[in-house]
C-alpha cells in the first residue's frame, strides 16, 4: 500500500511557529490541574444527566437564596459552570487536533515501516551479492522469535 499523500514536512519557520504557539498555550493554560490517574478515577464524574441535575439544582438554589447556608459554595459552583462552558469548545478543538496528530503519526510511521520492510526484502534477495549479509542479519534480529522458555525466563 503506497501513501495516498506526498510526504508531510514542515519548514523550520513552521516548526518554530508551532512551538511558539504551543508555548503560548502552555503558558495560558498554566492553571490547569494535573493529577495522578488513581486520584482522577476516585473523583465523582459529571455525565450528561448529572450535569442537567447540577444546572437545575444550582438554578433553584440561586432563585431561593434563603435556603442556602453560607457554607454552601453556590456562587463558586455557578462560576465553575461558566468555566466549564468556556472550556468545552476548546477541549473539543484540542482533542480533534490531538487525534489528527496521532493519526498522522500512525500514517507516517506505517509508511516508513512499509518502505523499510520492502527495503529489507530487497536486502534479503540482493544483499548477498553485495557483501551486506551480516548487516541484513543484524536487521533481521527485529523479526527473531524467542522460544516460550526464553520468554518465561525473561519474565
Amino acid at each position: 500500500m503506497s501513501p495516498a499523500r506526498p510526504p508531510l514536512s514542515f519548514t523550520d519557520d513552521q516548526a518554530a511557529a508551532i512551538d511558539a504557539a504551543l508555548n503560548a498555550l502552555e503558558m495560558q493554560f498554566s492553571a490547569l490541574v494535573g493529577m495522578p490517574a488513581d486520584k482522577r478515577r476516585r473523583l465523582m464524574k459529571m455525565g450528561d444527566k448529572s450535569e442537567a441535575f447540577c444546572r437545575q439544582t444550582l438554578s433553584l438554589l440561586g432563585q431561593n437564596p434563603q435556603l442556602v447556608p453560607p457554607s454552601l459554595a453556590v456562587t463558586e459552583a455557578q462560576q465553575n459552570f461558566e468555566t466549564l462552558d468556556w472550556m468545552r469548545p476548546r477541549v473539543q478543538r484540542l482533542l480533534r487536533l490531538g487525534e489528527r496528530l496521532s493519526n498522522t503519526d500512525t500514517v507516517v510511521g506505517a509508511t516508513i515501516m512499509q518502505t523499510s520492510l520492502q527495503g529489507y526484502a530487497l536486502l534479503k534477495v540482493s544483499g548477498r551479492n553485495q557483501g551486506l549479509e551480516n548487516l541484513r542479519e543484524t536487521l533481521g534480529a527485529r523479526f527473531a522469535r524467542r522460544s516460550k522458555s526464553a520468554e518465561a525466563k525473561a519474565a
